[in-house]
């Protein structure tokens, strides 16, 4: 649909924080449709979403929340059209890595109603379609599959690949951390002495507390802005991605499209993204962890080359639009 038609739709576009992928969402919806932003928590939040919805004619919410049920009851209410979208946090319930809004009992009461009573609830990854159905207690007939997608110009190749593993992860405590995987990182590097690994992400207010956790082949860096990301993947030979959980990880996607060999968990997204491209283990098989390490360390760097094909083929930020603007057309009709 052209933005220039007289029909086009009004969108009430809404978050409770700020993330490269929900911009990425912004600037899809916003060249196709009008839209009307918020992102806010708290009352403040809870006090500008009645207007929004009014004033829209459909509801288009980033991770299923309290602030998502609240706007899904209100869209209904008014007779107005809901879209949920569906992180990762918001389809978990792990207590052993104390990870997922549904550890809340009364978080959950609302997640539970925005998810059965959306028009439309998306998902990145078939593995959080199958966990919002268990979750939320229905049959999931209004979820719909719609990865995100990645820019193949930004994200690119470089020069000659160095013999290192390279993961990217902001982690501000320790469950973030146990959560991505960055202890079994470790025990990995332990068993690997001679090889350089690098850890992106860590708060600097975690540093000091996990600094003597780490071998002397890790290089720890606390944090780097996305825009600076670009030549650390193209440094890479190697990205591993040791994850407990994930939706689609957007790291790893990155990493793939400059060409290196990716290595990750049976967990989540991980292996949707990595195909038949890299190497996958289950989480806890910490020897098959450091064995296919070794395998992609070993590998030539072309086989990085396969692993883009595989992002720049399925998960493009094309794709995605196109996805979107189906389903809002879909429900505009």
């Amino acid at each position: 649909m052209d933005k220039r038609e007289h029909t086009v739709p009004h969108i009430f576009f809404s978050s409770t924080l700020v993330a490269p992928f929900i911009e990425e969402d912004e600037v899809i919806l916003a060249d196709h449709y009008d839209l009307e932003k918020i992102i806010a928590r708290g009352v403040r939040a809870l006090g500008l979403i009645p207007g929004a919805v009014a004033r829209n004619d459909i509801t288009f919410s980033w991770f299923g929340s309290v602030y998502a049920g609240y706007t899904v009851f209100l869209a209904r209410l008014m007779g107005k059209k809901s879209i949920v979208v569906v992180g990762g946090v918001d389809a978990a319930r792990d207590r052993e890595i104390n990870y997922g809004i549904w550890l809340n009992p009364w978080k959950s009461v609302f997640v539970r109603y925005a998810y059965r009573k959306a028009d439309r609830v998306l998902v990145v990854d078939p593995f959080l379609m199958n966990e919002v159905k268990r979750l939320a207690g229905y049959d999931g007939a209004n979820i719909t599959t719609v990865p995100t997608g990645y820019d193949g110009e930004r994200w690119k190749p470089g020069h000659a690949k160095e013999k290192m593993v390279l993961t990217v992860a902001s982690c501000e405590d320790k469950w973030r951390m146990k959560k991505k995987g960055i202890d079994k990182l470790f025990d990995a590097a332990r068993v690997l002495p001679d090889v350089r690994f690098s850890v992106i992400g860590i708060h600097q207010a975690l540093m000091k507390e996990i600094k003597h956790l780490a071998p002397p082949n890790v290089e720890i860096i606390s944090y780097v802005p996305r825009d600076e990301l670009l030549p650390h993947y193209q440094k890479a030979k190697v990205y591993c991605q040791p994850s407990y959980t994930e939706g689609l990880p957007n790291s790893l996607c990155e990493a793939m499209l400059c060409g290196c060999i990716p290595v990750g968990t049976i967990a989540g997204g991980i292996p949707t993204a990595i195909g038949h491209t890299g190497y996958v283990v289950p989480y806890n098989d910490q020897d098959g962890l450091v064995r296919v390490l070794r395998e992609a360390l070993e590998a030539p760097s072309s086989h990085g080359l396969h692993s883009r094909e595989r992002i720049l083929q399925e998960f493009t930020v094309k794709r995605r639009e196109d996805h979107l603007c189906s389903i809002i057309e879909s429900l505009v009709r």
